[in-house]
Order: structure tokens, then sequence, then C-alpha cells
């Protein structure tokens, strides 16, 4: 799957973009050849078997049923692809059976476009309870009394709406059932994030190539999600921090605008039919300094560190351990004390950009085949600049893989 390195901006390059077109709406990208020709959906029978392991989960654990708001869960499962909002839309996993969907009356055939597995669809009125017809049908299935599970981002009103009308259940979270589903990724999924890596990649070596200075990060932003959606990707966030603010890991509010022999930090991620990318690169525009230098190879060296503390069956706290030994041993710290890593080691990922299980001290959740974090152990001083190199890595019965390569060098960033 080639990609075209000679493609160029569409007429301007550097402060032209921001100085003709307006900065970030006008990066214009050409010549980028698509990259994303092999992503396979995920076919309806996964996400049957997800129900099915979901429903086994529940018979060990005592539930009746789950309740699940829109969002990456209720996609997980059914495919249902919809937003949250004031008019309620569930969906309910019972123990055993057919699964139940309600939505407003308006709302049922949108709900229906991306519904990919066999479900009970009911719907509410707009003077109606939306959480009425949960109750009666869990009421009809005699689970009403039994034990319901909350995922852990289900909104108050809309449990404690369902918990109103069934006074002799009793709720509880919902958690550990979609974690055993979600945390453990199927070849179908690792192979999707694999592409969405490429893509981002591929991205960033296109955008490297024009960068310039006086660029803004919202300059190099924009060509890094033109050539994020270019390549068949669809951006989720193309973060850039230059010089000091690249000290800041979710940058500043200050003025950046890119000179010679600064530290330019991107963190930037896509995602490929509904899974997701999550890299950062760190590079110096001109000749680094001695001090940035050292700098970035302590990352390359912790981010090393990282995996290869993270094999099956450790826990995943040890990881951060790990590298926060190594980082004090260099004077940084302790702890997350600044200078140093001031935020964990590296975040579950998968549908969503941040999920559990986390690279952070006291983590006991033990590695298994089929989870997917990221290793992104920067190093931030506060006044001068900061480094953070993130590669995502899936765990196989033979230990980590990395969904992207790390970078090489700060001269060869981009690999």
């Amino acid at each position: 799957m080639g990609v075209n390195r000679r493609a160029m901006l569409a007429g301007v390059t550097g402060l032209g973009v921001s100085a003709v077109l307006g900065g970030a709406a006008g990066a214009q990208v050409e010549g980028l050849s698509r990259i994303t020709g092999a992503a396979v959906p995920i076919a309806p029978a996964e996400r049957l078997a997800r129900v099915a392991k979901a429903q086994a989960l529940m018979k060990a654990q005592g539930l009746s049923a789950v309740v699940i708001e829109p969002g990456a869960s209720m996609t997980y499962f059914t495919g249902v692809q919809w937003r949250r909002s004031e008019r309620v839309t569930a969906l309910v996993i019972p123990v055993e059976g057919e699964l139940l969907i309600v939505t407003p009356h308006f709302e049922e055939p949108s709900v229906r476009e991306s519904l990919a597995v066999p479900a009970d669809v009911r719907v509410w009125q707009e003077d109606e309870d939306p959480a009425a017809p949960m109750a009666d049908w869990l009421k009809a299935r005699r689970l009403a009394g039994g034990v319901i599970g909350v995922e852990e981002t289900v909104r108050y009103f809309v449990s404690d709406g369902l918990a109103r009308r069934l006074p002799d259940a009793r709720f509880t979270s919902g958690s550990a059932v979609v974690r055993g589903c979600r945390m453990i990724k199927s070849p179908a999924e690792i192979a999707l994030m694999e592409i969405a890596a490429q893509v981002t990649v591929a991205a960033y070596r296109y955008t490297h190539s024009k960068v310039e200075l006086g660029m803004t990060p919202a300059d190099i932003g924009a060509i890094m999600s033109k050539a994020t959606a270019a390549l068949g990707g669809k951006p989720e966030f193309s973060m850039v921090l230059i010089g000091e603010a690249a000290a800041y890991p979710h940058g500043t509010r200050q003025r950046q605008v890119l000179r010679e022999r600064e530290v330019v930090l991107m963190d930037c991620g896509c995602t490929v039919e509904g899974y997701q990318a999550d890299i950062s690169r760190t590079f110096v525009f001109g000749e680094p300094t001695a001090e940035q230098r050292k700098v970035w190879n302590q990352v390359a060296r912790g981010q090393q560190i990282a995996f290869e503390t993270a094999q099956v069956g450790t826990p995943a706290g040890a990881v951060d351990d790990a590298v926060r030994r190594y980082y004090e041993s260099l004077g940084y710290g302790p702890r997350y004390g600044l200078p140093g890593l001031s935020h964990r080691t590296g975040h579950g990922i998968g549908m969503e950009g941040h999920e559990p299980v986390n690279f952070v001290h006291g983590e006991a959740t033990k590695l298994a085949p089929g989870m997917c974090l990221s290793n992104e152990p920067g190093l931030y001083l506060p006044g001068k600049f900061g480094v953070r190199l993130e590669d995502c890595i899936h765990m196989t019965a033979q230990g980590p893989r990395w969904f992207s390569k790390p970078a090489a060098s700060i001269d060869d960033p981009m690999g």
C-alpha cells in the first residue's frame, strides 16, 4: 500500500497556508493515496459473539441485565452509532435472549440504520417516560427483581429513572461485564488499529516534510488532519506544541510560532472503521541542542523499558513503576514531580482513545493477550520544553507487539 511522498500542498506552503487561506482551514493536501482499502468493518457475527460473552459474564456475576447508553459500548455490541441527549436512547442486554433498544419514536428509523444485530426496538413518545418501556420489557422477562448492571458512563437520570420503576431490583456497576469484553481485542479489531496506525505514521511523514519556519500549531495541525483524511482515516486530534508549550502535556494558550532549534511535539490520531490510533512524535526544527538530544534519548529509553516490562501476567502498574524508577535514577521526579513524567505511562485504547486499563502506579490488572495500550513516557521541563514519544502496543501470548515502530532518533524522528 504505497504513499505518494512527493505530494504537495495545493499552491501554498509554509506561511502561505495561514496568509492565503486562513490557518487550519487552509491546508489543502493533494496526491496522497488512501491506504485503508484493506480495512474490514466488524461483522455482525462478531458483535453477536460479544453479546454472548457479555451474557456469560453476567451469568457468572449474577446480573439479570446491563444498561448501556449511546457511545462506544453501544456501538461495540450492536453497531448502533448514536448520540446522547436529553431524549434517552438506551441498550439493555439481558442475561439471555435478544437485546432491547429503547429510543424516541421519531428516532427509530435513524437508529435502525446502523443496527447490526437482532434486537427488540421499543419506542417512547415525547410526553412519555423512556424508563417505562425498559421496565415493562424487563418485567415481561421476569428480570425486574434481579440485579441490574449499569455501564459506568450511563448518566444518573437514566439509571435513576429506571430504578424508580423497578423497586424490587438492585442496581450495581456493570463495568466488569463491559470491560471484560472490550479490554480484550479480537484479531479483527487489532487489524483495524494497525491500519489506523499506518495512516497516522504516513500522515506524520508527510506533515514533517512540510513544516516551515514561522508556522503555528494550527498550520501544522491542519496539514496533519488533511493528510490523515486523504489517506482514508478520520482525524480525531492533531495537537501540536511548540517550544516551551511542549513542557505542558496538553498545551497552553500562549501564542506559539516556530523558530529555529525549537522543539515540536505532536500528538495525533485517527479512526478507521471505529478503531483508533494514538501516536506522538517530538522533533526539533533545525539542529537539536545537547539538552534536547539528551532528553529525547532518555524518553526513547523510557519507552523501551515500558515495552520490555509489559509482559503477559505483569500487573499494568508495574510498567509505570519501571519507567519511573529509571527516570528517578536520572534525577527526575520523584514520582509525578517536575521536571519529570507528570502523567501515567500509558492508557488502554480501542474504539476510544482512552480506555481501561492504564499503565499507572497501583493498577493491579494483569496484562493479557488482546489488551491494547499506549506507551508514552514523556519528560517535561517547565520553562524549557518537553518530549513525548508515543506508540501503541497490543499484547500477544509471546509478549507485546508494536502497532507503530518507535521513532529511530531525534535526527530521524519519523522513520
